[in-house]
């Protein structure tokens, strides 16, 4: 093969080069975007506090803990600044991970890059039976509530005016798009679960965009966790159905707690420790409820670089109920909403909840323990 004349070689060795150049961003963005959550930084002086050399060490140098900057993640919001989880774990370090979606904490879990999570109950069941129930368990509840109907009083009055209107919900099959399918269907209307069109338009919107969506007019009301809901109301939206009022004594779960299977039988003295410190931080909730809401706040300001104004804050913390009951039987009504809807084969869910320590954990706080429902490992 004859030999490249030496300008052409440079001038094609410096095409290349600066082809590498240009696409070096995108392959680091790349790279960026396939991270399983944001973690916490090292130098924040917000940050859970350090654990202490001269405690006990458990099992395990180090816990990896994933949580949403949500309110309906309580729970680890405040247990983390208030270091009731780190008191628990000793020396024990709590590795904190946040992310924005459940099918990425999922993903975290599978990887091993979290150990323990709290998410809601649509990815932990969708998890569980995609791996054939080898992945995960729930070990835990952690709130109930939080989940409204908002809508524009303009242009919907009453709930048989949703029909025909644009409706949003956080994401295709997610914890509030079942919800939001399932009472469509109780209403004798037809929507495609999959498009998202029928009688009524669901729309999948991001959380962070729906209030957006909401002023331009793009849609018509939105079925969404909190705040989302209040940030709606207050842009002007009105609170047409609260979906506490669709369940038995107004209790569904909407966050639970998961454990990876292999971390929880390699580990079970540290899972035990992070399931007391949840208990503890519950209760802690309960106790003191305006410090816990601050708290919150504080966090979701650290996180997000955004904290919610009162109007917004208020009526969104007082909507949440924090608990340890991972509300069984309601979740796997929930997994019965979404084979009803088509998004999911019907679900083998036996073993799915592992709640022996959170029941030992509860006795010993004098507590009642808590019901698998039958979808236990015992």
């Amino acid at each position: 093969m004859s030999a490249q004349p030496r300008s052409a070689f440079r001038s094609t060795t410096r095409r290349r080069l600066i082809a590498a150049a240009a696409t070096l961003p995108i392959l680091v963005g790349t790279l960026a975007a396939c991270g399983y959550g944001s973690d916490k930084p090292k130098d924040d002086p917000a940050a859970a506090p350090a654990a202490s050399s001269g405690a006990k060490k458990l099992s395990a140098d180090q816990v990896k803990i994933g949580y949403f900057p949500n309110l309906t993640h309580a729970t680890p919001l405040v247990g983390l600044k208030e270091g009731l989880f780190q008191k628990e774990l000793g020396a024990t370090k709590v590795k904190e991970y946040t992310f924005n979606a459940g099918p990425a904490e999922i993903e975290a879990l599978n990887a091993g890059s979290i150990d323990i999570g709290w998410i809601g109950p649509s990815p932990a069941i969708n998890g569980y039976t995609q791996s054939g129930g080898t992945n995960l368990r729930i070990i835990s509840g952690s709130a109930s509530g939080g989940v409204k109907l908002v809508v524009n009083p303009d242009k919907i009055k009453s709930l048989a005016d949703v029909k025909g209107k644009k409706i949003a919900t956080p994401q295709l099959g997610n914890t509030q798009d079942v919800a939001l399918l399932n009472w469509i269907t109780s209403q004798g209307w037809k929507v495609d679960a999959q498009s998202g069109k029928g009688d009524v338009q669901v729309v999948r919107t991001d959380n962070k965009v729906t209030p957006d969506a909401y002023k331009n007019g793009s849609i018509d009301g939105a079925w969404v966790p909190e705040p989302t809901a209040s940030k709606l109301v207050a842009e002007g939206a009105k609170v047409l159905l609260d979906e506490s009022t669709l369940w038995p004594d107004k209790k569904f779960v909407i966050t639970n707690v998961i454990v990876s299977q292999k971390f929880l039988k390699a580990h079970p003295d540290v899972v035990e420790a992070v399931l007391r410190g949840s208990v503890k931080t519950n209760a802690w909730i309960q106790a003191n409820p305006a410090q816990a809401k601050a708290d919150a706040n504080d966090e979701l300001k650290r996180l997000t670089q955004k904290a919610l104004p009162a109007a917004v804050l208020d009526p969104a913390w007082q909507s949440i109920q924090v608990l340890d009951d991972p509300l069984a039987a309601t979740a796997n009504q929930e997994a019965q909403h979404a084979v009803a809807a088509g998004l999911l084969k019907s679900p083998k869910l036996d073993g799915i909840y592992d709640l022996t320590l959170l029941n030992k954990v509860l006795k010993e706080q004098g507590k009642p323990t808590v019901s698998a429902a039958g979808l236990g490992t015992e």
